[in-house]
């Protein structure tokens, strides 16, 4: 087992020693992350190598599938063979700490020097601990509306920020077959499903967990979520639609409004041979990411602050980490090394330290001019206005997930994963059961999930 070199560090003037690369000895670092696509593994491999010419560590970057990473982080643990840091998803920030894997003082440490004021407030709440923060959040992303601004605009159309203004759009644009207004997922056995609706819940402020557990659903704001999600599924094609039709209809020019990850970005700005733009006939055309806008926070009549569905992952430093050397490469990463850290997938890895104190906008701004796409390659900033990079960005500083704040998203991740809000939502859409009926069940069916 690895001898540990846990200084716990609150000084500022101790702290800079430490991040200036004066350790006492070059560490060897282990690193877990589940980035382990070739092509980003490699550009992992690079940072790594930048990071040891600055600082004498070396780093050993491990790939993990991250359907493998908890199972392998508990054995770990329990044989006392933990890596130094661990990139990881929100849904292990909370247990982590709570089991010891994690030490929240080095991740502390982290963000009080870099700066608490300079991360996306969202991404920081989400990993908040007694006296501090679980893990250190790296990038993330927001889930979108994505939605034809020039046909809102030739309508006189406000943006669809609201359950209001996506159904007076749905009215105004839905002529189908030549135009849907909107393209719902409805296929239930497809997490696709259960993201968009947890989205359109937590817009309208409902949430199946409280700070005690499982919580009965607030009847009249349900109601609400139902009746506007049957409003946008009755919009749509028939049948049982999720992400692959949606982005079809879209990129067609068939449907007016989608839900969508901003993994849609390059695509729509014809750099994906895969994932084609047919609106014209040309697959290379930027024509409909000309003509698309995206919101990320959207609200409900009960909720009128709205909500963004967001996915974060964070840098963990261990309770088994060489603690010095691992904050070093985790606020390196973070700091000189952050424009190569985004690099890794910057359509999926938006920045949530938007810059510097002396900055405030500093990786912000890098971030819009990193490539992104597969077969051609553009920055964000060349594809799409100022306004709508804001939009995307800004989504992180709202950023929600159902059980996050209560301290149980261990559970909230059960009832979502067990799909049977999706089966009764999509039996309600097809006229099965009314409101009522449907927010009884759906509460009974919560309640017995283990």
């Amino acid at each position: 087992m690895k001898l540990r070199t846990k200084t716990i560090i609150r000084t500022g003037a101790a702290m800079a020693l430490v991040l200036s690369g004066a350790a006492a000895q070059a560490e060897e670092l282990r690193f877990w992350t589940t980035e382990e696509q070739p092509e980003r593994l490699a550009r992992q491999e690079e940072m790594a190598a930048a990071f040891t010419e600055a600082t004498g560590h070396t780093v050993q970057v491990i790939p993990v599938t991250e359907t493998d990473l908890g199972t392998r982080a508990t054995a770990a643990f329990a044989a006392g063979d933990l890596p130094d840091i661990i990139y990881h998803p929100l849904q292990y920030a909370g247990p982590w700490a709570d089991a010891g894997i994690l030490d929240t003082d080095a991740a502390t440490d982290v963000i009080e020097v870099l700066g608490a004021g300079t991360f996306a407030s969202g991404a920081l709440e989400m990993a908040a601990v007694d006296g501090g923060y679980a893990s250190v959040p790296v990038d993330g992303w927001t889930q979108m509306i994505v939605y034809r601004a020039d046909l809102f605009a030739e309508a006189g159309l406000e943006p669809p920020n609201s359950y209001a203004n996506v159904l007076a759009a749905v009215d105004a644009l839905h002529n189908p077959p030549e135009m849907y207004g909107f393209v719902a997922a409805t296929k239930i056995d497809e997490n696709f499903m259960s993201q968009v609706l947890e989205h359109v819940f937590l817009a309208n402020g409902v949430s199946p967990v409280g700070p005690d557990g499982v919580q009965p659903l607030d009847e009249a704001a349900t109601i609400e979520v139902l009746e506007f999600y049957r409003a946008i599924a009755e919009a749509s094609p028939p049948g049982d639609l999720y992400w692959d039709q949606s982005r079809t209809l879209y990129f067609s020019g068939n449907a007016a409004m989608i839900i969508w990850s901003p993994f849609i970005l390059d695509e729509l700005a014809g750099l994906r041979d895969s994932a084609p733009p047919t609106i014209n006939d040309d697959p290379t055309s930027r024509d409909l990411a000309a003509a698309t806008g995206i919101v990320t926070n959207f609200s409900g009549p009960s909720n009128p602050d709205g909500a963004a569905w967001g996915d974060v992952r964070y840098f963990g430093i261990t309770s088994d980490a060489a603690t010095d050397a691992a904050i070093e490469f985790v606020t390196y990463s973070m700091n000189e090394g952050y424009g190569a850290t985004l690099a890794i997938a910057p359509e999926g890895k938006f920045p949530v330290r938007r810059g510097t104190e002396e900055n405030p906008t500093e990786f912000t701004d890098l971030w819009a001019t990193l490539d992104v796409g597969v077969d051609r390659r553009a920055p964000l900033g060349e594809l799409y206005e100022q306004s709508m990079i804001d939009e995307i960005v800004g989504g992180l500083d709202v950023a929600q997930r159902w059980g996050v704040a209560e301290g149980q998203l261990t559970l909230a991740s059960a009832i979502i994963n067990s799909q049977v809000i999706n089966r009764l939502v999509r039996e309600y859409i097809d006229g099965e059961r009314d409101g009522p009926e449907t927010v009884a069940a759906l509460n009974e069916a919560i309640a017995a999930v283990e």
